[in-house]
């Protein structure tokens, strides 16, 4: 006689295998994996504890958690990350949304609540331009990407949450040449070139690599966006940028280095970490 997969038995032991390949949230992660092969919610499947899975439940449970014990992010498996309360979908051509990165869009709105014309630089999956248009209704959103399958993601994302955003192809502020904005965002990628090799599996296998790699120290795109960015601001715009652990302080500095900006102001993030730097125009004299 085979054996007989409850929903209890089956977490139980997934939650043993995914320890043993080195995944921290290993009980939560079989629970949000069982509830997407089943159809239940987590309280669902705490209800059915003793209800023998079916052998399509099984099979399909089986795929996901082989994927995950191969270090696949949950987020590619699921298909979504949640951010700023909504959901996005999420593949391997984007950066998977982080909640650190919720800070930048908290600063944006409170630095420049009445915005008219946004620009998300590098928006991947299209989370904090579309949280931004959600939180800024009278703004008019612009968003950009390097990247053309980053840009299809995005384009999906606004389309699921009914913004109308303006995507544009292309680098930095290439695809934006003779146009000004109240506010400037970005999420650049900021990890030092020589990092990237002790990132976990998750980040380093699956993330892509334009969206991580700053250059030798990080900072290689903060060089070239602050500077440019002065073109690009209508009088008392604001830029306001991600940066990465002990990093704001040379950002504030290429800021200050730039002369164009006023006193550059640090926004710190859930971790405690200073994770947002940005300034505004000065005005013309």
């Amino acid at each position: 006689m085979h054996d007989v997969w409850t929903t209890l038995k089956t977490l139980s032991w997934t939650k043993e295998f995914l320890l043993a390949k080195g995944i921290d949230n290993a009980r939560l992660e079989a629970e949000w994996l069982l509830c997407a092969a089943t159809g239940l919610d987590r309280v669902g499947l705490y209800l059915q504890y003793d209800k023998p899975l079916n052998e399509h439940e099984l099979a399909e449970y089986r795929e996901m958690v082989a994927r995950r014990a191969r270090r696949e992010p949950l987020q590619h498996i699921l298909g979504s990350q949640e951010f700023y309360g909504r959901d996005f979908f999420v593949s391997g051509d984007v950066l998977i949304p982080r909640h650190d990165t919720e800070t930048l869009v908290t600063e944006a709105i409170s630095r420049s609540p009445n915005a008219l014309t946004v620009l998300d630089i590098g928006t991947g999956s299209g989370c904090i331009a579309v949280s931004l248009q959600k939180l800024l209704p009278q703004a008019v959103i612009t968003a950009t990407d390097i990247s053309e399958a980053a840009l299809a993601v995005a384009r999906r994302n606004a389309e699921k949450h009914v913004s109308e955003i303006e995507f544009l192809s292309g680098c930095l502020l290439e695809p934006v040449v003779a146009r000004c904005f109240d506010l400037i965002v970005s999420n650049p990628p900021y990890i030092p070139s020589a990092d990237i090799v002790a990132l976990t599996p998750e980040v380093r296998e699956y993330d892509p690599l334009t969206a991580l790699d700053g250059g030798s120290d990080g900072l290689d795109i903060y060089r070239q966006l602050i500077p440019a960015s002065v073109e690009h601001l209508n009088p008392g715009g604001w830029l306001l940028v991600e940066v990465g652990i002990n990093q704001a302080k040379d950002v504030v500095a290429i800021f200050r280095n730039s002369g164009s900006f006023n006193e550059p102001v640090t926004a710190i993030d859930p971790g405690g970490i200073e994770r947002v730097v940005g300034a505004h125009l000065k005005e013309k004299p």
